[in-house]
């Protein structure tokens, strides 16, 4: 099926450029016309978090404002071991932080 949309000068000059135009199609009840939306999408500003530390089963990490401790266990383990492997992740980013603060107080 082949279906003609309207599309404005900006949203065509982006897609001639190669980037990528997100959007939704509607139709105008009252005209039939389709026309195509862009979304208004800004770029991402702020960094990447910093990885301190890579877990069994998770990582921990720095923002600007946050640390971060992530961890992903899946359910076939059993709760026992489930809760057992996330008591070994969570010593092991106690101590990867404690250190991460150490390296930044002998730096400063």
């Amino acid at each position: 099926m082949i279906i003609k949309v309207e599309i404005s000068e900006e949203t065509w000059a982006r897609m001639l450029t190669g980037k990528r135009v997100e959007g939704t199609i509607g139709i105008d009840r009252l005209t039939g016309r389709k026309d195509f939306n862009a979304f208004n999408r800004q770029k991402r500003n702020r960094p990447k978090d910093r990885l301190i530390k890579k877990l069994p089963w998770g990582w921990v990490k720095e923002s600007e404002e946050n640390l971060k401790v992530f961890t992903s266990v899946p359910k076939v383990y059993g709760i026992e071991n489930v809760l057992e492997y996330m008591d070994q992740d969570h010593e092991e980013a106690k101590v990867a932080l404690i250190k991460h603060e150490m390296e930044l107080l002998e730096f400063c």
